[in-house]
């Protein structure tokens, strides 16, 4: 077979083949290919955006390095994170030639066929650095150098690549304890561009990881105040809430492994607390201490008006070797069974039925969509399903999440499209292929008599661009 050949992207890809649906869905897509692009979640560095100079140094730093999604295949077949340049924490010996980790990367990229990144990096390899032959070993080193001067060139830089992709707004997800110099930066500079934190509170809220005691010590240095009780710490947990959404955040971010949201009295959530500060709490006692801060988030989230996502069901750091030799985000990451219904009663019974909170639940236990999730945001005024997370961020994955919450959740309980990416050239690829597959779902609709053409065209609209700006309150 031949070594060069050329990408080829067919307009009509990934649509159905049954000529009617698939000429509707052409036209749904064209309909929004070109919208803005709203990014409510992820997690881009803004430092990125702070300095306008700033510049990716080289491919397989810009696209490698940082994305799990795509070392952790690789790591699957054999390949030593070490050679993709993966540093270690023992500061150890780890590939920093870029050519040599791209040619690598390259002569495996076969690996990623018919996967969802497979399909981000044809796309963003085709539209952003207009990379035509395909991504081999052959061509690894040609593609590199075209990337390379492109690189080079102001338009490639962060601001520039932003208002090229039609970004309207892109949050990034922080720290509560972080002091958000970066976007101190971006908004003192004076450019345009709408770069937004999210306050993220695993740190603080998750008391069963080991770093918890840390995690609030930097709380304290952060706010300027002992923590020495839990009125303390969230009263020092609110300031920073108004922190953040004085520095344009829209929303909180929680990722807990599993979800139980305990009826506990200030004094059981007192004691645990005082235990957590001494070091010696019981896994069940931080568990139940973690389940009372989404409780208490709520609350606060009703207060402030910042929107709560959920994201639970992630055993993080699965894998202990690669965990203790990279450290986290390395790509052990693995989904387990989860609930929602007995877990979020004494919240939902709280809080679910006040319109002041808008609480999205994202997850990776699909089996939860149509038995549990679907009925409760069918239901509770606050609760609204995310789009399909993580390992279901695909083509099948984003079919099976509309044919799974439409009969109970309806489509305007959901919240439409946010990337989760660590790589920012991704993003337009990203929210391509959810419209493409949000226009072939309803185009399968409109050619069975489910849908007519303008209810379609209202609701593919709606998924691509007005949802996540109305949910997450963009539009102030």
């Amino acid at each position: 077979m031949p070594q060069h050949t050329r990408v080829v992207l067919p307009e009509d890809r990934y649509f159905d083949p049954y000529p009617p649906q698939k000429a509707i869905a052409l036209q749904l897509y064209r309909l929004v290919k070109d919208l803005p692009l709203v990014c409510p979640h992820g997690h881009i560095d803004p430092r990125i955006f702070a300095d306008p100079e700033y510049t990716f140094s080289n491919p397989a730093e810009m696209l490698i390095t940082p994305d799990h999604y795509v070392f952790r295949m690789l790591y699957s077949q054999g390949i030593p994170l070490e050679h993709l340049g993966i540093p270690r924490r023992d500061g150890g010996a780890v590939e920093r030639d870029p050519r040599k980790i791209w040619q690598l990367f390259a002569e495996h990229f076969y690996l990623f066929r018919a996967t969802p990144t497979g399909m981000w990096w044809t796309h963003m390899l085709y539209s952003v650095f207009g990379v035509t032959q395909k991504l081999n070993g052959a061509t690894a080193q040609a593609i590199y150098d075209q990337i390379m001067a492109q690189l080079a060139l102001p338009e490639f830089r962060p601001r520039r690549l932003y208002e090229r992709f039609n970004i309207e707004v892109l949050c990034t997800t922080d720290a509560a304890t972080d002091r958000l110099e970066h976007h101190r930066a971006i908004r003192a500079s004076g450019w345009p561009g709408r770069i937004l934190p999210t306050l993220r509170l695993d740190g603080l809220a998750n008391m069963y990881a080991p770093d918890w005691r840390q995690h609030i010590a930097a709380l304290a240095e952060v706010s300027g105040r002992e923590i020495s009780s839990y009125r303390t710490f969230i009263q020092a947990l609110e300031e920073r809430r108004a922190f953040f959404k004085e520095m344009g955040a829209h929303a909180t971010d929680h990722s807990p492994v599993m979800v139980h949201v305990p009826d506990l009295t200030e004094q059981e959530v007192e004691r645990i607390f005082q235990r957590g500060l001494k070091g010696n709490v019981s896994t069940e006692e931080a568990l139940l201490f973690t389940g009372h801060m989404i409780l208490e988030s709520a609350r606060m989230s009703i207060e402030d008006g910042m929107v709560m996502q959920l994201h639970p069901g992630s055993y993080r750091n699965h894998n202990r070797w690669v965990y203790d030799t990279f450290g986290p985000d390395s790509g052990g990451d693995i989904p387990v069974q989860i609930e929602f219904t007995r877990a979020l009663h004494t919240l939902l019974n709280r809080y679910g039925n006040d319109p002041r909170l808008t609480l999205i639940v994202f997850t990776l236990d699909e089996s939860t969509y149509s038995r549990e999730l679907a009925p409760l945001a069918g239901h509770y005024p606050a609760l609204k399903l995310g789009p399909p997370w993580w390992f279901q961020d695909s083509v099948n994955g984003m079919l099976r999440y509309r044919q799974l919450t439409i009969d109970a959740a309806g489509f305007y309980n959901t919240v439409g499209f946010n990337d989760d990416t660590r790589s920012f050239p991704s993003i337009p690829a990203r929210h391509d292929l959810w419209r493409r597959m949000e226009a072939n779902w309803l185009a399968g609709l409109v050619v069975r008599g489910i849908l007519d053409l303008d209810d379609a065209a209202e609701m593919i609209q709606d998924s691509a661009y007005r949802l996540a700006k109305r949910v997450y309150r963009f539009d102030f």
